[in-house]
């Protein structure tokens, strides 16, 4: 208690009284988001686009140039995806070495798993496809078209010790001319963005 000018004591002000008297916090203000139409990305220059297409157009014929050589398909739809987006949007997390390499090979796992499981058919493929988009999505290695080489693998039915190694090689080289392209062109942005 403080005794006050005119000499008596005054009683303390309860903490109530006190939080009363002084103004309340204001609260944060959040932040108004507005909705943005989306926009198509933009259009890539001349030289950008040529750039692309011709690095993509010369991996392609190479896997099938490989495959005629050994007897064997080696460029499949979703290796021609694939080389579409290592080459058109190096930057995407679904282009990275991770995704693509990896991404295959869970995707013709999963493929041989259910054609072993249940016998080709577009039942069984389809079923492959959710459970390698699943996989994908836990191992945070997007890349769809690796979805697409579960439906292959229980669609056509390659032999596992020709198709994997084959598999493998091609993501491998699709990495790489990503890895080059990126380099031969000084504006082109870097490939990869993260090897793993």
């Amino acid at each position: 208690m403080s005794p006050s000018t005119t000499g008596t004591v005054t009683p303390p002000r309860p903490a109530e009284a006190v939080a009363e008297s002084q103004p309340l916090p204001r609260p944060p203000t959040r932040p108004r988001f507005r909705l943005v139409p989306a926009k198509a990305p933009a259009r890539p220059g001349a030289a950008a686009a040529f750039h692309s297409v011709s690095a993509a157009t010369t991996v392609l014929p190479v896997l099938v140039g490989i495959g005629a050589m050994i007897h064997e398909p080696v460029l499949i739809p979703p290796l021609a995806a694939g080389a579409a987006l290592v080459h058109s949007a190096p930057t995407l997390p679904p282009a990275q070495p991770r995704g693509v390499v990896i991404g295959h090979m869970v995707g013709a796992a999963v493929g041989y798993a259910a054609l072993a499981a249940a016998g080709s058919s577009a039942w069984t493929a389809a079923v492959a496809a959710g459970l390698t988009l699943a996989l994908l999505t836990l191992a945070r290695t997007p890349h769809s078209p690796a979805v697409v080489t579960a439906v292959v693998t229980v669609l056509r039915t390659p032999a596992p010790a020709r198709f994997v190694p084959l598999l493998l090689g091609s993501t491998l080289l699709l990495v790489l001319t990503g890895y080059a392209g990126s380099r031969i062109r000084r504006k082109a942005p870097r490939y990869p963005a993260h090897w793993w």
